[in-house]
């Protein structure tokens, strides 16, 4: 499909082949996508994007759809060079577009994105509180509540599912299989009835260990997983937090070596508050998954 907004660009659906041309296109803003975090948003969603003549990417974005009519789109961008022809307003348009027309879709964006989505019909609704650290300072835990934390089994999958669906509101299986594929570790909560109660995941990514999602039945069991996933981390850490932030989560942080470097506003399409949650979710799989 030739693009309208400037001449010598095809707009085009990408796949396993394109991975290395958006992993250059994120490094070239910035950005930090590797290759495994590109093929988990391949295997779960979909990815559009600009080519040039010499076929490099030049734009990408992305829409990953789960159930119950919901959706979330990521990694905009547009590298440099192509600035300015209405790029990100037509690669995003497409995601938008491959979907049903009343699909609620949902996206983190940068302050500079908003006026761009505003006019494909997205509003602010709330923030996430994004918090990086250097090195997590080890401390111990003063546990609060008697219960037990393990690695992930695959018997244990249809629990976190309906777990994540209750927090985040909405069914992410796919996503979730992909996602606990690629993961550092998969920590499951149990209480004394071996219930399942919790569960976190940490991502090893090119820059940072990113720590998420979180979903637990209160912030002590949260703090526990979380301390549980960073404490023997060496390396950079990052931790997405949605909505009203948690006090005893953003103290737990704090005293591990996270710092609070922006709050980047959660949008929706085709609604005007997030779906249905129950306050269990304390931090976010990804901008990108929400």
């Amino acid at each position: 499909m030739k693009t309208t907004g400037v001449t010598g660009l095809t707009l085009s659906k990408l796949t396993k082949s394109d991975v290395s041309g958006l992993i250059k296109l994120s490094s070239s803003v910035g950005w930090d996508y590797d290759q495994n975090e590109i093929n988990t948003v391949l295997a779960s969603g979909e990815i559009y994007g600009h080519k040039n003549d010499y076929g490099e990417i030049v734009s990408s974005a992305a829409i990953v759809p789960y159930e119950n009519n919901l959706a979330s789109i990521g990694m905009v961008i547009v590298h440099q060079t192509y600035r300015g022809f209405g790029l990100a307003k037509e690669v995003t348009k497409r995601c938008i577009d491959s979907v049903s027309t009343n699909t609620k879709i949902m996206l983190i964006s940068t302050e500079e994105g908003k006026p761009l989505y505003e006019t494909l019909g997205f509003k602010s609704i709330n923030r996430v509180h994004k918090y990086l650290s250097n090195t997590c300072r080890p401390i111990e835990l003063s546990v609060k509540q008697n219960i037990i934390i393990e690695e992930y089994r695959n018997q244990d999958f249809e629990e976190l599912v309906q777990l994540d669906s209750n927090a985040f509101g909405g069914c992410r299986r796919t996503l979730l299989v992909n996602r606990i594929k690629q993961s550092n570790r998969c920590l499951i909560a149990r209480n004394r009835n071996r219930e399942i109660i919790g569960f976190g995941l940490s991502i090893m990514g090119s820059a940072h260990l990113l720590i998420g999602p979180i979903v637990a039945i209160n912030a002590s069991i949260a703090t526990q997983i979380i301390h549980e996933l960073t404490q023997h981390h060496t390396g950079k850490l990052r931790i997405d937090v949605p909505g009203d932030m948690n006090v005893e989560i953003a103290d737990f942080l704090m005293k591990i070596g996270f710092e609070e470097v922006n709050q980047p506003p959660i949008m929706m399409r085709i609604a005007t508050h997030l779906p249905k949650r129950n306050n269990q979710l304390y931090a976010i799989s990804a901008q990108m998954f929400g």
